[in-house]
């Protein structure tokens, strides 16, 4: 089974649309037979692309650090809940679990996430899709800043290469069925 890990907030957001798109993601992924990681919170956008796939019968991976699980609260439905010891453990088992990357909005924790897994592949510690959702505009700020990144000559503008962006969840449906074959991740 291919699994795609998802990051998003632990928190809704002001805009019910984020929430919609969310909970429309995990029953994509699921509906499509595949399975879900991400960082086993109850709350907000995670709770809700967890949701999803559970309503649409998926099978949904949770990892979460024993310290967050007081505030984000593990995920009890989610088909195997894993509760470890630190944030690096937990991005590692994201990683390394995982066949391609979604990204929901979020806070800081989602743009750690983000910008971690995309400079592996820029640096070609893996080749596993990593696709930003721009629901509602959210990350338009981010790729502006990007674009000022490669203005400046901090970064090349091939970087932008090594991840695509998607307006809405429908537009990931054919990012995820041209998964083909593994794509092992290295560790740095």
């Amino acid at each position: 089974m291919k699994k795609i890990c998802v990051f998003a907030g632990a928190a809704p957001g002001v805009d019910p649309v984020y929430s919609e798109a969310a909970y429309e993601l995990g029953r994509v992924v699921a509906g499509l037979g595949m399975g879900l990681v991400y960082g086993g919170g109850r709350s907000g956008l995670m709770g809700q692309v967890a949701d999803g796939a559970i309503d649409a019968g998926g099978h949904v991976t949770g990892i979460i650090p024993k310290f967050l699980d007081r505030v984000e609260i593990g995920h009890e439905g989610v088909t195997k809940l894993h509760v470890i010891d630190t944030m690096h453990q937990r991005k590692e088992m994201m990683y390394s679990e995982s066949d391609a990357f979604m990204v929901l909005p979020g806070g800081l924790g989602t743009l750690d996430e983000t910008m971690e897994i995309t400079t592996w592949r820029q640096l070609d510690l893996h080749k596993k899709p990593v696709i930003i959702l721009n629901i509602n505009g959210y990350w338009d700020h981010l790729l502006a800043m990007l674009q000022k990144v490669i203005s400046e000559g901090f970064m090349h503008h091939d970087h932008l290469d090594h991840f695509e962006t998607v307006a809405k969840v429908s537009e990931v449906v054919p990012h995820l069925k041209s998964l083909g074959h593994d794509t092992p991740m290295t560790k740095p």
